[in-house]
């Protein structure tokens, strides 16, 4: 049995690990959203505060002050980097690069993963173009959040993992502006999207719901890496 923190920006990205979980309950951690329960013979408590690595690291903080974690996982959805990389599969980071740093990542044992590095950064990468650069530092997918999450599980001397599952293309270009849109809350504002798709129906009406799709895909998969993995 071990005690896993579990972080992820947001609510939606659980679903499938609360599917898989046990006797999760709200837990009282200074955070947008927290639950607390078991996974197979883990306690794990899971903790979403918002996009961005600064937001990350404060869930970190917040959550060790309440739970007394044995190791910490970054978790979530991600961008494809790597062109073979397909919706809803999972990519077991290797190592989170973040500018000039880079974060170790320990191994996790599981089927259907892909290992590789991830690129955390602090903002949506949103064109191919970007992803096409991103991907010549030799990372497999991009993310926000890792990257927070690993220094602060460094200081504190924990082991880090990331696990993250595609919601987009490396090839793709997003019609919709999300960097636009995000809050100094991490969350994204959705009346500021619903007038860029009042704007551009035909792209961004339709993008938005394959993106809901697509997101709802990934974390059932999750929620099935997790329950069928040893970290």
């Amino acid at each position: 049995m071990m005690r896993l923190l579990f972080v992820a920006a947001d609510s939606m990205e659980y679903p499938g690990i609360l599917a898989r979980a046990k006797s999760c309950e709200p837990a009282a951690v200074a955070a947008n959203w927290s639950r607390a329960g078991k996974l197979g013979s883990h306690d794990i408590l899971l903790v979403a505060n918002g996009a961005g690595p600064k937001r990350a690291a404060a869930a970190v903080d917040a959550a060790l002050r309440k739970f007394t974690a044995d190791a910490v996982v970054s978790t979530g959805f991600c961008g494809a980097l790597d062109p073979a990389l397909g919706i809803a599969d999972v990519v077991v980071g290797t190592s989170i690069t973040a500018g000039a740093h880079r974060f170790p990542a320990a191994p996790v044992s599981g089927s259907g993963g892909t290992a590789g590095v991830i690129c955390s950064i602090d903002h949506v990468a949103q064109t191919a173009e970007e992803k096409r650069r991103l991907r010549e530092s030799g990372a497999s997918a991009v993310e926000m959040e890792a990257a927070g999450v690993a220094a602060r599980t460094q200081a504190h001397g924990l082991p880090f993992y990331c696990v993250r599952a595609v919601t987009d293309l490396a090839g793709e270009t997003m019609a919709n502006d999300f960097n636009s849109a995000l809050r100094l809350d991490g969350h994204f504002d959705t009346m500021i999207l619903l007038r860029g798709v009042l704007r551009h129906p035909l792209a961004r009406g339709p993008e938005l719901i394959r993106l809901r799709q697509r997101c709802a895909r990934a974390s059932r998969v999750l929620g099935d890496f997790f329950a069928d993995s040893r970290i």
